[in-house]
């Protein structure tokens, strides 16, 4: 037996490649979002089996932002499924981040099931998958991102430069998804790159919550905003407003609230009504749903579910706000007349409608 509880056992812990700077990828990976079956090691081989089923997979110990990620994967009659980077914790993953599919053949539509496109959006250079083991690399230097299949560069993209892209996260987890058919890998050797990207956490820990005060407190219901290890979790009514001010500002999140919560998230805070509020109420006919910019702009509806847990992203910069959530652009104005640096908030707004937050981190732009 070569699996831990939730994943590969470190049987594959020693380096494979003959790069020092590479190490094996796969130790200490583990199943997310499927049962504990769906996949195995055998051999040095990775395997998959039925139980595999979306939208399980199999995911590393650790997230990287920019590497250098080869493989061998085994191609066999009808397969189907994928390898991913940067991916979230939490949301859509070939949305949030990127996924590299993973088939046997060409499509009619090459971005979306044709071999090697990063699904769904960009079609491949051409498919040169054989019915055998084929060679897999994919290099992210942000933003180029380059694919190599069987020796040959079947991508080479400006992440920045593409529209579906250029929001996507940079830094995430990889992984490998099988939608229950039977796939193989092996040889699987990561070189990590040089990160540049900067964000200033504001919630990880507890140890956090000295970046922040509590305001607007309402006797009758006084607000609660609480750590529980990694988890920051309010309720009652007032605010959770950070002691430091920001103009223009990339801020992202991972958040979940109980049925029909009813919060918000508020940016350039002067206090009382002089500030912008990114809404967050799970009920889809409100007139301001999860995501809209309250007062100003409803939002495309996004697809969530009470009590789990979705990737907020946005973007502030002069008079443009965009909103994404689960790798969605739900939101986007560019009329804010408010262009003075402030406070980011998080709003209790109603007693017993708990909500909960956490990896809440900002950078300036």
């Amino acid at each position: 037996m070569l699996l831990t509880r939730r994943g590969l056992a470190p049987l594959l812990a020693a380096p494979l490649a003959a790069r020092a700077a590479d190490v094996n990828a796969v130790a200490g990976w583990s199943t997310e979002d499927g049962p504990e079956s769906s996949y195995y090691e055998k051999d040095g081989v990775i395997l998959a089996t039925p139980a595999a089923e979306y939208p399980a997979w199999l995911r590393s110990a650790k997230q990287y932002e920019n590497f250098d990620l080869s493989m061998d994967w085994y191609s066999k009659g009808w397969m189907d499924g994928g390898v991913y980077f940067s991916a979230p914790e939490h949301g859509i993953k070939s949305r949030c981040g990127f996924k590299v599919s993973l088939f046997h053949q060409a499509d009619k539509d090459p971005r979306t099931n044709s071999a090697l496109s990063i699904f769904p959006v960009i079609a491949p250079r051409l498919v040169n998958v054989k019915p055998e083991w084929n060679a897999l690399r994919i290099r992210m230097d942000w933003p180029k991102l380059q694919v190599w299949s069987n020796g040959e560069m079947v991508h080479d993209l400006d992440c920045e430069a593409h529209p579906e892209l250029k929001y996507r996260l940079r830094r995430g987890y990889l992984g490998l998804e099988s939608l229950s058919y039977p796939h193989r890998w092996r040889n699987i050797r990561i070189e990590e790159l040089p990160s540049r990207e900067q964000w200033e956490p504001l919630f990880t820990s507890a140890a956090d919550l000295a970046k922040w005060s509590i305001t607007e407190v309402n006797e009758r219901a006084p607000a609660k905003f609480e750590a529980f290890g990694r988890i920051l979790r309010s309720d009652g009514l007032g605010n959770l407003t950070t002691r430091e001010k920001y103009r223009d500002f990339a801020l992202r999140m991972y958040i979940r609230g109980t049925h029909q919560h009813n919060g918000g998230v508020l940016f350039r805070s002067q206090g009382g009504r002089e500030r912008y509020e990114i809404q967050l109420h799970d009920v889809r006919e409100a007139h301001y749903p999860t995501g809209s910019l309250y007062f100003f702009q409803r939002s495309k509806y996004p697809e969530i579910e009470s009590q789990k847990w979705f990737l907020l992203q946005m973007w502030v910069k002069d008079a443009w706000c965009l909103v994404r959530i689960n790798g969605e652009n739900v939101m986007e104005y560019n009329r804010l007349e408010n262009l003075q640096p402030g406070a980011i908030e998080l709003q209790a707004h109603q007693a017993g409608r708990w909500m909960e937050y956490k990896e809440i981190e900002v950078k300036r732009i």
